[in-house]
């Protein structure tokens, strides 16, 4: 048992300080991240509220103080799949692979089929209110698949986390 269990000290000391002899890599240049904010600053209006249930009403996706006419830009780099207007208000959808991102009210500049890269100009915010009652705001949503989901975990940096054995 003796033997067991030093053995366990040593291989644990042993990963110890290899772990602590990795230096720390420097912060990636804010240019080199996959995703971008719409429109800046970023101040969010209504969060997301994902519903209990698929069917249930709720709030899925966010909602970004914004000025009418202020340039609207894609979040991250991929196609254009829908740029039209959609129950009275201009909408444009990016496909970005398994994600896809949604930007309403906008004033489209961009059409089906182009290609947008990360920050690429797509519209401006567009006249109406939508959720942000008499102020103006961009709604940004974020699904995968059939799936909602909240859009500010693209725009927010991950920190890894370690979990316990």
């Amino acid at each position: 048992m003796t033997r067991a269990r030093t053995a366990l000290t040593v291989a644990i000391a042993t990963s110890l300080a290899f772990v602590l002899a990795i230096p720390a890599a420097p912060p990636a240049p804010a240019d080199s991240r996959p995703w971008r904010p719409p429109v800046s600053p970023v101040q969010v209006v209504h969060p997301y509220a994902a519903p209990s249930k698929p069917w249930l009403p709720g709030h899925r996706g966010v909602d970004l103080r914004a000025r009418p006419g202020q340039q609207v830009h894609a979040a991250g780099a991929g196609t254009v799949s829908f740029a039209a207007r959609l129950a009275g208000r201009g909408v444009v959808v990016v496909d970005h692979g398994l994600l896809r991102t949604t930007y309403e009210p906008v004033t489209a500049q961009v059409k089906v089929g182009d290609r947008v890269g990360r920050g690429s100009l797509i519209g401006t915010v567009g006249p109406g209110t939508g959720h942000c009652g008499t102020e103006t705001c961009l709604h940004l949503g974020l699904r995968r698949g059939s799936q909602y989901l909240n859009p500010l975990l693209l725009l927010t940096p991950g920190r890894a986390r370690l979990r316990p054995w």
